[in-house]
């Protein structure tokens, strides 16, 4: 390893000083959501504690990148991705149930999520896969076996009973973009999405009524243009294809919790008792921390036990009750200085691999942070994913140390890459 590729010589600080101050607040967040007491207190049995062991492993290994040559991963990317599909399919066989998802391992007092580490695995192999394109993804049987990429995890995920883990590589097509796939699809895919929501909000017959209307009234402008009413047919037919497969997975696929959460964010059900009881604290909680939060270890909502899974998926409730909106503000700001950071980080970057990789880090991330914190507000459905840096678990922590850690170590040897190569 010469001078100029020693791991840390051109790291990049700015990234992991916002790491470093988005972990210690979510440490101090999971402190206040764990202890409930008055005073400073160490106990390595509790959460917090075991979050200590988490940061420290994940540190550790996030260390250990940097020593590595980086050609380490581009070799051995789809041996990474093999791997973690190998862990989502013991874990079907062996893993513990928890809250209806098989999809934990459990080692003594810890567990591990083999869908978190997966999120790593995929984005070697999309980077491995499209850096070995030497034109953008534009060509039908690349875009066949990238998606394939993407759904080999995100199928298995959903077989555990974690469909909300499995949407966040949905997020990871918006990289694709990014490589050169036609903006159809995402025109598609946000169509898709309307058409989900209006699906189990009004069901199949009043959603092709209104695609009807909308097809008929394009008609009536457009009837003289060649092949316009083959074109409005087959959008009649996809939409029923659609709008079907929706109620099917809505009805079959879904878990009852799960769809009592979809029609309570939509509107359509009120259970301030049942599932929607998450919510209504993590928002009495947020408001009840006005402009400047009720101090650390101050949050009587926090303190009082009222929201639950607080620190875990709700951890960012705490943030607003104690350290109110001007803390909430900060945190925000440290995440979109992040994203913004690993957005230019991307772009400097000569090797394709290295690019795709870093804007398959940023997906992943924004997702996670976007829906988590949706999540408490009621502006995102309850999918049970966390918050990334702050919330409470060693899965999640590692990996996205891992994820974040690589695109360091990657960026820093940015100057060894031939601009030849990938570009």
């Amino acid at each position: 390893m010469n001078e100029r590729d020693n791991g840390t010589t051109y790291l990049d600080g700015w990234s992991l000083m916002i790491y470093l101050c988005l972990v210690l607040l979510g440490w101090l967040s999971i402190y206040s959501a764990s202890h409930g007491g008055d005073t400073f207190e160490l106990d390595f049995s509790t959460n917090y504690g075991k979050q200590i062991i988490w940061i420290g492993i994940s540190l550790l290994l996030g260390g250990m990148i940097f020593l590595i040559d980086t050609r380490f991963f581009d070799v051995f990317a789809y041996a990474f991705y093999a791997l973690t599909i190998a862990l989502l399919l013991l874990v079907l066989a062996f893993g513990s149930e928890i809250n209806g998802a098989r999809a934990w391992f459990e080692i003594g007092g810890f567990r591990l999520q083999p869908a978190e580490f997966a999120k790593f695995g995929t984005a070697l192999a999309l980077a491995k896969y499209l850096g070995d394109i030497d034109s953008n993804i534009r060509e039908f049987r690349q875009q066949v076996v990238a998606f394939i990429l993407l759904g080999i995890p995100a199928v298995l995920i959903v077989v555990q009973g974690d469909a909300g883990s499995a949407l966040v590589y949905a997020s990871l097509t918006l990289m694709f973009y990014r490589e050169g796939m036609s903006g159809l699809f995402l025109i598609l895919g946000i169509g898709f999405i309307i058409l989900f929501i209006l699906t189990i909000a009004y069901g199949t017959q009043s959603v092709m009524i209104g695609v009807l209307v909308v097809c008929l009234i394009i008609l009536a402008f457009t009837y003289t243009r060649k092949g316009i009413i083959r074109y409005l047919v087959g959008a009649l037919v996809v939409c029923f294809a659609l709008s079907v497969s929706v109620q099917a997975a809505f009805e079959k696929v879904l878990k009852p919790h799960q769809q009592i959460r979809l029609e309570v964010m939509l509107g359509l059900k009120e259970d301030p008792q049942g599932v929607g009881y998450n919510v209504t604290q993590s928002k009495i909680a947020i408001g009840s921390g006005g402009f400047f939060g009720k101090g650390f270890l101050n949050g009587t909502q926090t303190k009082g036990d009222f929201v639950p899974e607080q620190h875990t998926d709700f951890i960012f409730s705490t943030v607003g009750e104690e350290f109110g909106w001007v803390g909430s503000f900060v945190v925000i700001v440290l995440f979109a200085s992040l994203f913004l950071r690993i957005s230019f980080l991307a772009e400097r970057q000569r090797s394709k691999f290295n690019r795709v990789y870093a804007y398959s880090v940023l997906c992943i991330l924004l997702f996670h942070f976007a829906i988590n914190i949706g999540m408490t507000v009621n502006i995102a459905p309850v999918i049970g994913i966390p918050l990334p840096f702050f919330s409470y678990g060693g899965s999640s922590m590692i990996s996205f140390t891992l994820l974040l850690f690589l695109l360091l170590r990657l960026d820093a040897n940015r100057f060894n890459e031939l601009d030849s190569v990938h570009t």
